[in-house]
């Protein structure tokens, strides 16, 4: 049995503490967010299948930095967050080279953009400080979007505008990790600056036409967001 002083130190300590607990304390619930950043493709592989001449020719594709732009929706509960998320990322075709022989074709165009669904886990380290970093990932799939490809090609001595690749749409697996910093501005809302890689199954386009192209995309993505906490 405690002795009434010591009963009183004890609650006096409990709440002296109660206010650095709760100000540590995470804030579970409801939560929306919105991102802009920008997404840096990795170089990708391009096969061709010519299924007129029987033949496949296998091309470097180098892109240009593109915009990664998404919003998503989800659970806090406290160290754990779930969420949804929708996102979309565009980058311009920079530069095709033919790996046969390593001709580089000159002025390519064309571009990938990406819309994917995904579900996330992520695990919350809170701290007694208003930034709590965090890491995680999540599956789902991306519809993946090519467009009409053109390049300048000057081999045998002429400058012809050939044609790379066609339009095209395919929709496949896709996952992403990453991590990142929550930084609170008060109990509701607060800034998110994260990093994701995010990878796709290869994606056919045009496969009911005389040729189809396949790649796999990578890209590494950096966002700064807004989060509401309800």
């Amino acid at each position: 049995m405690l002795s009434g002083p010591k009963l009183l130190i004890i609650s006096s300590a409990i709440l002296l503490t109660l206010p650095a607990i709760c100000s540590a304390a995470p804030h579970a619930g409801p939560y929306v967010s919105g991102f802009i950043g920008v997404s840096i493709p990795s170089d990708s592989n391009m096969t061709t299948d010519d299924f007129i001449n029987s033949t496949n020719y296998n091309d470097k594709i180098e892109f240009d930095p593109g915009i990664n732009v998404g919003a998503s929706g989800g659970y806090d509960f406290g160290y754990l967050r779930l969420e949804g998320e929708i996102s979309y990322k565009h980058s311009e075709i920079k530069n095709v080279t033919d790996r046969s022989d390593s001709y580089n074709f000159r002025n390519s165009d064309g571009s990938i953009g990406t819309t994917a669904f995904m579900a996330n886990a992520f695990l919350d380290l809170h701290n007694e400080s208003k930034i709590t970093p965090y890491f995680g990932g999540g599956i789902g799939f991306a519809a993946l979007h090519q467009s009409d490809t053109h390049a300048t090609d000057t081999r045998g001595g002429t400058f012809s505008r050939a044609r790379l690749y066609d339009d095209g749409d395919d929709t496949v697996f896709a996952y992403q990790v990453g991590a990142g910093v929550e930084i609170a501005l008060n109990r509701r809302y607060s800034l998110d600056i994260g990093y994701r890689y995010f990878a796709t199954d290869t994606a056919t386009f045009n496969g009911n036409s005389s040729w189809s192209n396949s790649l796999k995309l990578e890209s590494h993505n950096t966002s700064v967001g807004f989060r509401v906490t309800f």
